[in-house]
């Protein structure tokens, strides 16, 4: 059945893959984004340029939709301000107008990053939430607004997922690839033997059109996505640096000292991680997926290290669109910022 979808965010990595996905299985596709839809798919598809903070303009957009997506977030390296009324005033905004409009569902995209920094693994969906920085609470908030229209009657499926990879992913996952394209090997915070789940876009992909098709009562929840397959932070990455094949490694550093190198070089401007990326990265970092896997039938196709390769592929053979761009967003690299002075030594 050819369906209408809405995707806020439409524009950007999970919101190109999600149009893909859909176009391939014949429904209709909106696109509400900020940013311009510049992809060979903006024929095929209903554009409407705006922010998820103009009512006027989520109105519009919202006609004639039977399932919403919301992707649409302002993301850790944006303000405080951006990030509050961007991820909590405009989710509000997006599912108000999904319900006055009568859509049928409306998927929220959220994030591990409820869970902050915690003190066991996996994760379960009923685990405390604790977010880290702004982003971290602005999606505690959000999903707190979902859950009220949950109440009222809406079908609203939750998705928590892992940090994602895949084709059109480029911000803090640029930095690395750029340095194993040079030849170069990658420090990493700790030893690496840590386990840090990633998840493919196309395996998110799948588990949002789960919720979108499957009987209401399965769908209507909250659900961790994530990769099935996963080993250490160290091997994971080290998949990529055999893939380009300089014979590099992955080399391990004492986490303390990094960090508070890594938050002196924040405060000054200087870095492009933000502290989400460096507090975490050195610690375990893995959701269960039992629930989605019984419920939904969500099946990943991608472990870790196919995810990574996957990417830097697509990567290597799109580097003359971005090469000379960055930004704050997932569609472009970030700027190195010092790590460009540290990568002569590796």
């Amino acid at each position: 059945m050819t369906e209408t979808y809405l995707i806020t965010g439409g524009a950007g990595f999970l919101g190109i893959n999600m149009v893909r996905y859909l176009l391939e299985r014949g429904h209709k596709v909106v696109s509400l984004d900020v940013a311009d839809f510049d992809y060979p798919e903006r024929a095929q598809i209903t554009e409407i340029k705006g922010d998820i903070r103009d009512r006027a303009k989520v109105d519009e957009a919202m006609q004639g939709v039977d399932i919403v997506i919301h992707t649409a977030a302002a993301l850790p390296l944006y303000t405080e301000q951006d990030i509050m009324t961007t991820d909590l005033d405009g989710t509000r905004n997006v599912i108000d107008s999904a319900q006055q409009h009568g859509a049928q569902r409306f998927i929220h995209i959220s994030s591990t990053a409820v869970y902050g920094i915690p003190d066991h693994h996996p994760l379960l969906e009923d685990d405390k939430l604790d977010g880290v920085g702004p982003y971290g609470k602005a999606k505690i908030l959000a999903e707190e607004v979902c859950l009220e229209y949950r109440k009222k009657g809406m079908c609203v499926p939750i998705i928590r997922p892992k940090s994602f990879i895949g084709p059109e992913r480029l911000g803090v996952f640029a930095l690395f690839y750029d340095w194993a394209k040079d030849g170069r090997g990658f420090p990493m915070i700790g030893s690496g033997n840590n386990r840090y789940q990633l998840l493919d876009v196309e395996d998110l992909c799948d588990a949002i059109y789960l919720c979108a098709t499957l009987d209401k009562d399965k769908a209507n929840d909250t659900f961790n996505i994530g990769a099935k397959e996963y080993t250490t932070m160290k091997e994971d990455y080290q998949a990529v640096l055999d893939y380009a094949g300089f014979g590099k490694k992955i080399s391990g550093f004492p986490a303390e000292p990094m960090i508070w190198t890594l938050r002196v070089l924040e405060a000054l401007n200087l870095s492009p991680l933000y502290k989400w990326v460096y507090e975490t990265a050195s610690k375990d970092s893995f959701v269960s997926i039992e629930k989605a896997e019984k419920v939904l039938g969500y099946q990943p196709k991608y472990s870790n290290k196919d995810a990574l390769v996957r990417n830097y592929k697509w990567y290597i053979d799109n580097l003359n669109q971005f090469e000379h761009t960055s930004g704050v967003s997932h569609r472009v690299p970030w700027k190195q910022g010092v790590l460009g002075v540290a990568k002569l030594f590796f």
